[in-house]
C-alpha cells in the first residue's frame, strides 16, 4: 500500500509553497551571499550530533482501506493503461510554447489529442453516460408525470386480474427490497468518505505541527554539526604532531629497519659470530695462558725430577747390564733368560721429556697484551651506534618538525576563518523565523479550513440527505403495503394502511426524479476530478513517476535544464532533480549531499586544500638525514682484532705439547718390568745369577715406589697436564681459522659501513616519503571523514522527504481517495435508483386503492 496522508485543498496547497519557500531560504538565499540556513592508523572522529525528527509520514486508513482498494480497483477497471509520462511531458511543453488555436490542426498536435483522449476514454464514456443521466432523468420524470396524469404509465386506477399476480408482487418487493438495500450501502459508504475528510483534519494538522517543528530541529542543530566538523581537525592534528614528536622512534627506526632490513642483511649475523668467536678464542686465551703459566711455574720441579728418576734408570740399567755379563748366562737354559733381559733393560728409560718443551713466554706477553682491551665491549659499541639511528633522524629533523606544525597551525586557522565566514548562523535565525511565521499563517488558516470543511460536510450530509428521504419513502412504502396488504380484499376495497404504502411509494418515486439528477450531477464533477487526480498524480507521485515528469529537462523553460537548481541557485545546468532530492532525503542524507551544495560552497573541495597543503610534502622534501656518523668497528676494534691474529698463537709447536703431554713418565711399567724379571729368575737354576736379578727387580720396585709413584699422584702435575692438552687443542682450533674469520669480519663491517654512507640517503627518501604518506593520511581521513559527515549525517534532510510524503498522505489519502469513495457510493446510489424507480411503480400498483376493478361472470375474483 502506498504512503498516505491528508489536508483540505487549500493547506495542501499552503505546504507545497511552505516546501518550496523553505528551500529557497535555506540554501538560494545564501547562494547569493545573504544569511542561510546551513598505512595509517584509522582515527576516530566520534560521531556528528545526532538530530531525532518526529514526523512518521505513513497513513494506516483502517477499515475504511477496503473502501479505497474497491475505488481503485474500480478505477483500474475504468482506465487500466498506464501512466502516460511521455504524453504528459509532450502536452505539458505544447502548454508552455502557448500553442494558437489554429496551430492545434497540426498533425502532431491532432496525434496528441487523439491519445490524450484513447488514456481517457474510460472516463470520457462514464462522464458522458452520467451527463445522459443528468440530461434525461428530469426529462423522463416530467414526461412520466404528465403520462400519469392521462392516466398511462400506471396511472389507471384500476388493476387487472393476473394469475400470477402473487409472483409479481413478491418479485417486485424483493427487487425493492435488494435495490433499496444497495443504495442504503451506497449511502453509508458515501458518508464513510465524506466524514474521513472531517476525522482526519487533526492527522493533518499534527502532521503540519511536526513538520515544522522537524524542519526547525534541522536548522537548528545545522551550526553545532559543522562546528563539531571544524573542531575534529583537532583529532588529525594532535595525531600528526604525536607522530612528529616521535620522528625520531617512528622515521629513524622505518629507515634503521630498512638499512638493516635491505643494506646490511649480514651484518647482524657477522656480528654476532664475530663476538661468538672472539668470546670463544677469549675463552682459549684465557684457558691456555693459565695452562701454559701452571706449565711454566711447574717445569722446573718436573724437569729436577725427570733428572732424578733419568739418573737413577741409567745406573739401575748399567748394573743389570753387569750381572747379566755374568759367565753364568751363557750356560743352559740361562742363555735364553739373559737374552729376554737383554733385549728388554733399554726400555727402563724416562718416558715424557719436558726439557724439550718450547718457551712460550713471548705468546704470553702477546696474550696478555690483547686481553687487556674488552672486544665485546668496542663491538657492542657498534651495536649503538647502528641502534642510534632514531637520535640522529631526531635531532637532525627538528627543523622540519617545526615547519610541519606551523603549517598545521595554520590550516586550522583558516579552516576557522572559513567555517566562520560561512553565513549560517544568520540563515538558521532566518530560517527559524520564517517557519515560526509560516506556522503562524498556517494555524490562523485553520479556522477558514474548518469553516470550510463544515459547509463541505454539510453539502455531502444533505445529499446524502435526498437518498435518505427517497430510502425513507420507499421503506415506509414497503412497511404499510406488506401489512396493510389483504388477499381477501378487492382493489377497490384495500385499507387505508395498503393505500399509503402505495402512495408513499409513488412519493419515493416522485423525489427519485427529483433529486437523482442533481447527485448524478455531483457525481460526475467529482468523479471526473478524483479520478483523474488519483490515475494522473496519486499514483505517479506513489511510484515516483511524477517526478520523472517534473525532472524533464527543458520542461519549464527551452532555455533551462533543470528548473531546480535554477529556482535555487540561478544555475540550470546543475544535474539536481526533484526525484534525486527525494531519494536522497528519503534516506535521510545530508541536505549538503541533497542539495549538490558543493557547487556552490566547495566546502570540500576547500577543506580538501588547506588540510592536503602541497607545502606539508615540500617540507618533508626538505628531509636529509646524514648517517655517516654511524661508525660498525672503531680503530681501536680493528686494531685489537688485528693484534689477535698476530698474536703468534698459530707458531707454537703444538705437536710437540701433545707428544710430550701423551707420554708416561717411563717408558715401561717399572712394576711390570720388576715381575717379569723375577719371573725370568725363577727360570734360572739357583745360584748366585738369580739373587742378583731378583735384587735388580727389587730395587727396580723401590724406585717406582719412591720416585714414579710421587710423580704420577701428583695432582698438580695431572692436572697441568689435563689443562694444557685440552687448551692447546681448543686454541688449536680456533687459531686455525682466525686469521681469515677476523679478515672476513673487518671486510663485512667495511662494506657495511660503505653502504650505510652511500645508500643512506636513497633509503631515508624512500622511508621519508612513507612517513610523509602516512602524515598525510591522518589528514586525508579528516577530509574523507568530513566529506562522508557532510553527505550523510550534517542537516539530515529528512524533513523535506517527509514534507513529500506528507503531502501524498494529506493530498491522495486524506482527501483524494475519500473524495472517490465519496463519489462512487453516491454514484451507486444514483444507479440503483433506476430499479427502485420501476419497482416502485410496479408494487404501488398493488397496493393502492383503485377505482375499478374487473368483475368475472361466476362471481368469483382472486386479487392480490
Amino acid at each position: 500500500m502506498r504512503w498516505k496522508s491528508g489536508l483540505s485543498p487549500p493547506l495542501w496547497m499552503m505546504m507545497v509553497m511552505m516546501m518550496v519557500m523553505c528551500c529557497w531560504s535555506l540554501v538560494s538565499g545564501a547562494a547569493r551571499g545573504e544569511p542561510e540556513a546551513p598505512h595509517a592508523d584509522t582515527l576516530d572522529f566520534g560521531f556528528v550530533p545526532a538530530v531525532v525528527y518526529e514526523t512518521h509520514a505513513y497513513y494506516e486508513p483502517g477499515p475504511v482501506d477496503v473502501l479505497f482498494h474497491i475505488v481503485h480497483a474500480f478505477l483500474y477497471t475504468v482506465q487500466p493503461n498506464p501512466f502516460p509520462a511521455d504524453l504528459v511531458v509532450k502536452i505539458l511543453q505544447q502548454n508552455m510554447k502557448r500553442i494558437k488555436p489554429e496551430e492545434l490542426q497540426k498533425p502532431e498536435n491532432i496525434v496528441l489529442t487523439l491519445q490524450a483522449i484513447y488514456y481517457e476514454i474510460g472516463f470520457i464514456v462514464l462522464a458522458t453516460l452520467g451527463v445522459v443521466f443528468v440530461l434525461l432523468m428530469p426529462l423522463v420524470g416530467l414526461f412520466f408525470c404528465l403520462c400519469r396524469c392521462c392516466e398511462n404509465c400506471g396511472g389507471e386506477m384500476h388493476q387487472r386480474h393476473r394469475k400470477n399476480a402473487d409472483c409479481q408482487r413478491g418479485f417486485y418487493t424483493f427487487s425493492l427490497i435488494s435495490s433499496t438495500v444497495f443504495i442504503a450501502v451506497g449511502v453509508l459508504v458515501a458518508y464513510t468518505g465524506s466524514h474521513n475528510i472531517t476525522s482526519q483534519m487533526k492527522s493533518t494538522k499534527r502532521l503540519v505541527s511536526s513538520n515544522i517543528k522537524d524542519l526547525k530541529s534541522l536548522a537548528s542543530y545545522t551550526p553545532a554539526q559543522i562546528e563539531y566538523l571544524t573542531a575534529q581537525y583537532t583529532t588529525a592534528k594532535n595525531k600528526v604532531l604525536s607522530d612528529l614528536d616521535n620522528i625520531g622512534l617512528l622515521l629513524g627506526g622505518r629507515i634503521h629497519k630498512q638499512l638493516d632490513r635491505d643494506v646490511t642483511p649480514a651484518l647482524d649475523n657477522v656480528l654476532r659470530m664475530a663476538a661468538v668467536k672472539v668470546e670463544s678464542a677469549i675463552k682459549a686465551m684465557r684457558d691456555t695462558k693459565e695452562a701454559l703459566e701452571n706449565v711454566s711455574t711447574s717445569l722446573e720441579t718436573l724437569q729436577e725430577a725427570t733428572t732424578k728418576l733419568r739418573r737413577s734408570l741409567q745406573s739401575e740399567r748399567s748394573s743389570l747390564s753387569n750381572t747379566l755379563n755374568d759367565p753364568a748366562c751363557s750356560s743352559g737354559n740361562a742363555t735364553r733368560a739373559c737374552n729376554n733381559i737383554r733385549d728388554a733393560i733399554n726400555q727402563l728409560a724416562v718416558g715424557a721429556d719436558f726439557n724439550g718443551l718450547p718457551d712460550v713466554g713471548p705468546q704470553l706477553a702477546n696474550l696478555e697484551t690483547v686481553m687487556e682491551t674488552d672486544l665485546s665491549y668496542i663491538v657492542q659499541k657498534g651495536y649503538s651506534a647502528f641502534n642510534d639511528t632514531s637520535s640522529i633522524v631526531r635531532e637532525q629533523t627538528q627543523d622540519i618538525v617545526g615547519k610541519v606544525k606551523a603549517l598545521l597551525d595554520t590550516s586550522e586557522a583558516e579552516i576557522i576563518a572559513f567555517t566562520n565566514a560561512l553565513p549560517v548562523e544568520p540563515a538558521v535565525e532566518n530560517f527559524t523565523r520564517f517557519l515560526t511565521e509560516t506556522e503562524k499563517d498556517i494555524e490562523a488558516f485553520y479556522p477558514q479550513i474548518d469553516q470550510f470543511d463544515f459547509y463541505r460536510w454539510m453539502g455531502c450530509v444533505v445529499l446524502c440527505c435526498m437518498v435518505v428521504l427517497i430510502l425513507t419513502f420507499t421503506l415506509l412504502g414497503l412497511m404499510c403495503g406488506m401489512c396493510g396488504h389483504d388477499k381477501n380484499t378487492t382493489p377497490t376495497t384495500r385499507g387505508c394502511l395498503s393505500n399509503t404504502g402505495g402512495n408513499l411509494l409513488m412519493a419515493g418515486v416522485g423525489f427519485s426524479f427529483i433529486f437523482s439528477w442533481v447527485l448524478m450531477g455531483v457525481v460526475v464533477t467529482t468523479f471526473v476530478t478524483g479520478g483523474n487526480v488519483e490515475k494522473l498524480v496519486c499514483e505517479p507521485l506513489a511510484n515516483r513517476q511524477l517526478f520523472k515528469i517534473l525532472d524533464t529537462p527543458y520542461m519549464v523553460h527551452p532555455g533551462k535544464k533543470n528548473f531546480l537548481p535554477d529556482m535555487l541557485f540561478r544555475n540550470p545546468n546543475i544535474d539536481l532533480t526533484i526525484g534525486s532530492l527525494y531519494s536522497e532525503c528519503y534516506e535521510n542524507n545530508g541536505i549538503y549531499s541533497a542539495l549538490q551544495l558543493e557547487n556552490q560552497f566547495h566546502f570540500v573541495q576547500f577543506i580538501n586544500r588547506t588540510v592536503n597543503n602541497h607545502d606539508l610534502a615540500a617540507i618533508f622534501e626538505e628531509v636529509n638525514v646524514d648517517l655517516e656518523g654511524i661508525i660498525l668497528l672503531g680503530e681501536e676494534g680493528k686494531d685489537n682484532l688485528i693484534n689477535f691474529a698476530n698474536a703468534g698463537l698459530g707458531e707454537i709447536n703444538y705437536e710437540a705439547y701433545f707428544s710430550e703431554v701423551n707420554k708416561g713418565v717411563t717408558v715401561v711399567d717399572l712394576l711390570s718390568f720388576a715381575n717379569d724379571l723375577e719371573a725370568e729368575a725363577d727360570h734360572l737354576p739357583r745360584g748366585a745369577l738369580g739373587n742378583a736379578l731378583k735384587g735388580h727387580a727389587s730395587n727396580i720396585r723401590q724406585i717406582h715406589k719412591e720416585q714414579v709413584v710421587p710423580m704420577e699422584q701428583a695432582m698438580k702435575f695431572v692436572r697441568a697436564r689435563s689443562s694444557l692438552s685440552q687448551s692447546i687443542r681448543l686454541l688449536q682450533t680456533t687459531v686455525d681459522e682466525l686469521p681469515t674469520k677476523v679478515t672476513n669480519v673487518l671486510s663485512a663491517i667495511a662494506t657495511a659501513e660503505y653502504l650505510i654512507a652511500n645508500n643512506a640517503s636513497h633509503v631515508v627518501k624512500k622511508e621519508t616519503d612513507k612517513y610523509a604518506k602516512n602524515l598525510m593520511g591522518y589528514l586525508r581521513q579528516y577530509v574523507n571523514w568530513v566529506q562522508l559527515s557532510l553527505m550523510m549525517e550534517v542537516a539530515q534532510c529528512k524533513p523535506i522527504s517527509n514534507i513529500i510524503d506528507s503531502l501524498e498522505i494529506v493530498g491522495c489519502s486524506f482527501i483524494v481517495d475519500s473524495v472517490n469513495t465519496f463519489w462512487f457510493g453516491l454514484g451507486g446510489c444514483c444507479l440503483f435508483l433506476i430499479p427502485s424507480i420501476i419497482m416502485s411503480v410496479k408494487l404501488a400498483k398493488f397496493y393502492r386503492r383503485m377505482d375499478t376493478e374487473d368483475v368475472f361472470e361466476d362471481g368469483t375474483e382472486n386479487w392480490s
